[in-house]
């Protein structure tokens, strides 16, 4: 691997197969058939041995890390964690390809939210970029147009545009953290046992009391957490940032268009063409903002995988 990402070509394969593989994210969610406190309790409770293992080989390799190293990836958790609960409603009411374009308005959210709270003044092409994204969640609500796509499509757009907030916080956590990218599985780790906590304590307070999933719905969430919460989210973390900003906006990219495919392809999904418009409008306004000169966005590496 090492020598793979040597070259930027290398990084870009090594990222091109992590989004692709975390673009089946919000596929086996729906496949699993379980609750959205379920499956983000137990995607994250599945990936915890095998991150346990991996964290423990770096901290043979790299020694220890101390308690100010671990806390923001603890505190990253509690707003992964209400990430994946939001975004997994949201592939509810409005289906899986729509609900992962919607979380990847993080991109966008990320400098604006950074200027407010860190007084990081954002790039100008973020602010040109905003109208449009705005424009297509609206369109994708639904609520401009009868029989858009979705069991609740205004709803789930204000999950899903929640969810890309809340992933906002975890990423800026990891940033002010200082994660040493030398070792992506301990901080990994941390965030992932911390978000599987705050799922189960969102999940009580839900309702959503039936945890334990049952065969082949496991199965399902088992996969999700082998491939999207541990090879998808170690190969982003390790590739993108190694890559150029423009680059980087493309290959994320791959994520929700090919939840977008794959939704129409195994469950029928078909959003109307404003909806689609706005998925467009969207992915336009994401790659625009994210070539900004010089841009190196390491703190929008994991955009891909928040699903």
């Amino acid at each position: 691997m090492d020598r793979l990402l040597v070259s930027e070509r290398g990084a870009r394969l090594v990222a091109g197969v992590a989004a692709a593989i975390i673009a089946w994210s919000s596929i086996l969610v729906k496949l699993s058939h379980a609750s959205p406190s379920t499956a983000a309790i137990f995607r994250c409770v599945y990936a915890l041995p095998v991150l346990a293992v991996l964290a423990w080989r770096e901290d043979r390799r790299l020694g220890a890390r101390s308690w100010g190293d671990r806390r923001p990836a603890l505190l990253a958790g509690v707003f992964m964690a209400v990430d994946l609960v939001l975004w997994h409603h949201s592939i509810e009411d409005v289906g899986a390809g729509l609900a992962t374009v919607l979380a990847n308005l993080q991109v966008v959210f990320v400098p604006l939210i950074a200027w407010l709270l860190l007084s990081e003044h954002p790039g100008r092409r973020v602010l040109i970029a905003l109208p449009a994204t705005l424009v297509g969640v609206l369109l994708i609500s639904g609520v401009v147009e009868h029989g858009a796509y979705g069991h609740n499509p205004g709803v789930g757009t204000l999950l899903g545009a929640g969810a890309g907030i809340a992933y906002v916080g975890a990423l800026l956590l990891l940033r002010r953290g200082g994660v040493d990218l030398r070792r992506p599985a301990g901080p990994l780790l941390d965030l992932t046992f911390s978000a599987a906590i705050t799922a189960s304590v969102i999940g009580v307070g839900l309702g959503e009391a039936r945890f334990v999933p049952v065969w082949p719905g496991a199965g399902w969430l088992i996969l999700l957490a082998l491939g999207s919460q541990v090879i998808g989210w170690l190969l982003i973390t390790i590739s993108l940032p190694r890559l150029p900003a423009a680059v980087t906006s493309l290959l994320l990219m791959i994520q929700p268009v090919g939840s977008l495919i794959l939704g129409g392809l195994l469950f029928a999904e078909s959003p109307s063409p404003l909806q689609l418009l706005g998925v467009m409008l969207i992915i336009a306004a994401v790659i625009f903002a994210t070539r900004s000169s010089g841009e190196a966005l390491p703190e929008a590496a994991p955009a891909a995988s928040a699903a």
